[in-house]
């Protein structure tokens, strides 16, 4: 794959193109961290390693509950169509075998959008594959097990054995045994508390510089029944700035397998929605939209599950100049995001496509792997632009800002107010949150002249 601009070079990995030729460049790959990033990182591998082998400290059984390596498990999570194309990719067949076992492929034209619980004109131009996040995982998990050179082993990762330039072998411990094993290449997909930094500095090498952006975002997600007759439909609320200081700044509602209503609600700082059924069916009837009235009102599945995250970070190894040889890191453990964008499966797909992207043509694995992470710097820096802007526009609601900053503010208001009047801006608007167009296509001058036009030909207020 060519190098070039962010723009073609996004384009070309987030293409799924069907796999045509592959080279073996590796005799034994190992991947720290069996999560959806580390299988997907196997998946990959297996096309360029003889041996794939994933140490995951958690049970990787036929289990379709949360995983204690997953706290997030529980809520809400989107699969946007960049990371479906790309899982389709992969593994050909998935969203039928998905939908044969529960899924709902919900259609766009079903999605409803409000913005403080007024309904929006647009809809989603895709259709959306909706299944709880252990659900799609098992389903992922249980096809990358099912390719012949990818094992398993139970246990944790606990260092990196470095020599001679490159890494050369993964410490891990299970049962109180320790072990050593063997690696041309290793995958860091250890998530957000990966330890690899720490490890790097400790043998002497750089490690990558940590950037954070505090979101202090708090969660809750209830299940209920869904009655086989009812209309199957799918809802997105969000408060706009002027509204920002209402008690639930947004929510969603998805239909999932087993029958099921999966309803989220979401809140900033000191709003932490209620754990308790009463408090979460209290602020479903009483703070946001019909829908998610309806959604609720059947039989209530499992106890409201809680999640809060302090924070969304990213971790610099693109910018390092001393990297051990045959050494990555993928998904959370490179960047995670604030979860209400939902683009925290859908980048680990895109990873996937940048490490396949390295492996096709490197001719030695055992190398710094730096064109990777070039690579997986324009999928990081696209994701890092659309969610961290809104989060910085919240915290900076009132503050002083340059003129520069000020422009720039008010013309991606205009984008977001545009999109959802305006069909074209709509598509484009959904191509870039979807992660199937890099966020630069929106700022052409046409569009956001036309995104300009749409907003004064609205009513003045909502």
């Amino acid at each position: 794959m060519p190098l070039g601009t962010p723009v073609q070079i996004f384009n070309a990995l987030s293409a799924a193109r069907p796999i045509e030729r592959t080279r073996i460049v590796a005799g034994k790959a190992v991947v720290m961290g069996g999560s959806v990033a580390g299988l997907l990182a196997a998946r990959v591998l297996a096309d360029h390693a003889e041996t794939v082998v994933i140490i995951e400290r958690d049970d990787l059984g036929e289990t379709r509950i949360p995983r204690p390596g997953v706290p997030q498990g529980s809520q809400s999570h989107a699969l946007l169509v960049g990371g479906l194309r790309q899982l389709e990719r992969w593994f050909p067949g998935i969203t039928a075998q998905a939908r044969q076992e529960g899924a709902v492929l919900l259609p766009g034209r079903e999605v409803r959008t409000y913005v403080d619980n007024v309904p929006q004109a647009a809809t989603a131009p895709y259709d959306l594959l909706s299944g709880t996040r252990p659900f799609l995982e098992n389903v992922i998990r249980r096809r990358t097990f099912d390719l012949p050179n990818v094992k398993v082993i139970p246990g944790r990762v606990t260092g990196l054995g470095l020599g001679g330039g490159r890494v050369q072998g993964v410490r891990w411990i299970s049962g109180g045994e320790e072990a050593v094993e063997d690696a041309d290449f290793v995958v860091d997909a250890m998530g957000r508390a990966s330890k690899l930094g720490d490890w790097l500095e400790e043998a002497g090498w750089q490690k990558p510089s940590l950037h954070r952006v505090p979101i202090n975002v708090n969660y809750a997600t209830g299940l209920f029944a869904r009655s086989p007759d009812a209309p199957i439909f799918g809802a997105l609320a969000r408060r706009s700035p002027a509204f920002a200081a209402a008690r639930t700044a947004g929510g969603a509602v998805s239909p999932v397998e087993g029958g099921a209503w999966l309803v989220m609600l979401g809140g900033y700082d000191d709003d932490r929605p209620d754990r308790t059924l009463d408090g979460f069916l209290l602020r479903c009837r009483e703070d946001l939209p019909p829908a998610f009235a309806r959604a609720v009102a059947g039989e209530p599945l499992k106890p409201i599950a809680t999640y809060r995250q302090a924070d969304a970070r990213r971790r610099d190894y693109a910018g390092l100049t001393r990297l051990p040889g045959g050494l990555v890191s993928v998904g959370d453990a490179v960047a995670s995001f604030n979860p209400i964008y939902g683009q925290g499966i859908t980048s680990a797909t895109l990873h996937a496509s940048s490490l396949s992207a390295y492996l096709w043509r490197t001719p030695d694995a055992r190398m710094p792997a730096h064109e990777f992470f070039d690579l997986q710097q324009v999928i990081v820096d696209a994701a890092w632009q659309l969610s961290t802007a809104a989060d910085l526009a919240r915290q900076q609601s009132g503050a002083v800002l340059s003129p520069q900053a000020r422009l720039a503010r008010w013309i991606g208001e205009q984008i977001v107010d545009a999109s959802l009047a305006d069909e074209t801006i709509s598509r484009r608007f959904a191509d870039v949150t979807n992660m199937t167009a890099h966020p630069a296509t929106l700022m052409t001058p046409a569009t956001v002249a036309r995104s300009i036009w749409a907003n004064r030909r609205r009513p003045a207020a909502r």
